[in-house]
């Protein structure tokens, strides 16, 4: 089912979208906990019909084919497919978020001021969300179901390449939504991939509170440059993995191995590995990367210990490239400080982790790196709303302002004062 579309030019679909969506949100707010609840373990259910999961996979088949026609890269169609464990996936998240405790009306500070009148601080749902995405239908599913959850109202727009697995996402996720009493306006979906109609959205900030691109440098920058609405980045994920002089090479393989690997295609998989040059096993850990499966990349000491690496060409370049695949670079550093310096200079402030036994190398490398996750002894993969125990996630965000890491619920509401007296007036 396509999103329902208003007649007239883009400007006049634009203010459309946005003024159901903010009549919507007027309509959400008010819910209770118990609705809300109610729509997400409702279309986790959809999710798990055996014909439901038909659809979507015969939805996703029609998008893998014209990806293919595109020549989109495989690491974007890995992100692209769906499978019946992820739609599973999918509805375990639902169900995690729904059993959440609700944060809107969460009293965050009480008193009583010296005049008498009592205040409080407490948690309301921000507004009108609008998410701009790339490939990963699941974002569907996770953003809808976070919004819902904290009484916002959405409006997501994903990438050409996975719409028909996004239409039919939305429809089971809307449907909850109407079954339940509430309005299709609560969760839109931007069925026109035409750019132009995206950038006329990202005028209406008389109806939309915020807007999050994740996504590519490209998405970035285009959204951030389109808007005067407030914008929180998911930006491209360079991550770093610093293997100190101490570390365990067991330790170090498995988690470089998995951060790299697991997923290669996603933000907090590495995409740089920096090693110090007395860890005494540099060249048995670069054998099993590249014997996982890692095409490996070096500087010119990384080839003394490991020629079979290819030689990095542009420093500047590859080592600040979010590749999305199995290639990694790798940097020999001299000590601890280099080490830090590189990941000043290269990383996205997505994740730096460090592999040491070393408990003064930890706190000094947990102290100097500016970035969303400090991840010690463990893997990138980890940076995760999911993994997190946030059920899932608006998208990690590498910028300062709102939130950093991973968006979850909580980070969709913004506060509200009460004060209430006893006639008192200000003298």
């Amino acid at each position: 089912m396509e999103q329902e579309r208003a007649p007239g030019s883009l400007e006049a679909q634009a203010v459309d979208f946005g003024r159901r969506a903010r009549d919507a949100f007027r309509e959400i707010r008010k819910s209770p906990t118990a609705l809300r609840n109610k729509i997400l373990l409702d279309a986790a259910s959809e999710l798990e019909v055996p014909r439901v999961q038909s659809q979507l996979l015969e939805a996703n088949e029609k998008d893998l084919k014209q990806a293919d026609a595109m020549g989109i890269s495989d690491a974007l169609k890995e992100r692209l497919t769906l499978t019946t464990s992820r739609i599973q996936s999918m509805a375990d998240s639902l169900r995690e978020i729904a059993a959440f405790p609700d944060p809107v009306g969460e009293v965050i500070l009480g008193r009583t001021l010296t005049n008498g009148v009592r205040m409080i601080q407490k948690r309301v749902p921000l507004g009108v969300v609008f998410t701009v995405y790339e490939s990963r239908p699941n974002v569907t599913i996770d953003v809808g179901a976070l919004c819902l959850k904290s009484g916002n109202a959405a409006i997501l727009r994903g990438g050409k390449e996975a719409l028909h697995s996004n239409l039919a996402l939305h429809t089971i996720l809307v449907s909850a939504v109407e079954r339940n009493g509430l309005s299709r306006g609560c969760v839109q979906f931007v069925s026109d991939t035409d750019r132009n109609f995206m950038f006329e959205l990202l005028k209406q900030n008389e109806t939309i509170d915020l807007v999050v691109p994740r996504g590519g440098a490209g998405l970035i920058r285009a959204v951030s440059e389109n808007t005067s609405i407030p914008v929180v980045k998911h930006d491209k994920g360079v991550c770093n993995l610093f293997i100190d002089d101490s570390a365990d090479l067991d330790r170090a393989a498995s988690i470089a191995i998995n951060a790299k690997l697991q997923r290669p295609s996603v933000c907090n998989a590495i995409e740089n590995l920096v090693i110090h040059n007395a860890f005494p096993h540099i060249a048995a850990l670069l054998e099993r990367l590249q014997e996982a499966g890692a095409i490996l990349l070096g500087c010119s000491q990384t080839r003394e210990f490991y020629p079979a690496a290819a030689p990095i060409e542009d420093p500047q370049t590859e080592y600040s490239t979010e590749y999305l695949d199995q290639r990694l670079s790798v940097k020999i550093v001299s000590n601890l400080d280099e080490a830090l310096d590189f990941i000043d200079s290269y990383g996205s402030g997505h994740s730096e982790a460090i592999v040491s036994d070393s408990q003064a190398s930890i706190a000094r490398f947990r102290e100097s790196v500016d970035t969303a996750a400090i991840l010690v002894n463990c893997s990138t993969r980890f940076h995760d709303g999911g993994q997190m125990g946030m059920g899932a996630e608006v998208g990690i965000s590498t910028g300062r302002m709102h939130v950093r890491g991973p968006m979850g619920v909580r980070d969709l509401t913004t506060t509200t004062y009460i004060l209430e007296g006893e006639g008192q007036v200000r003298s």
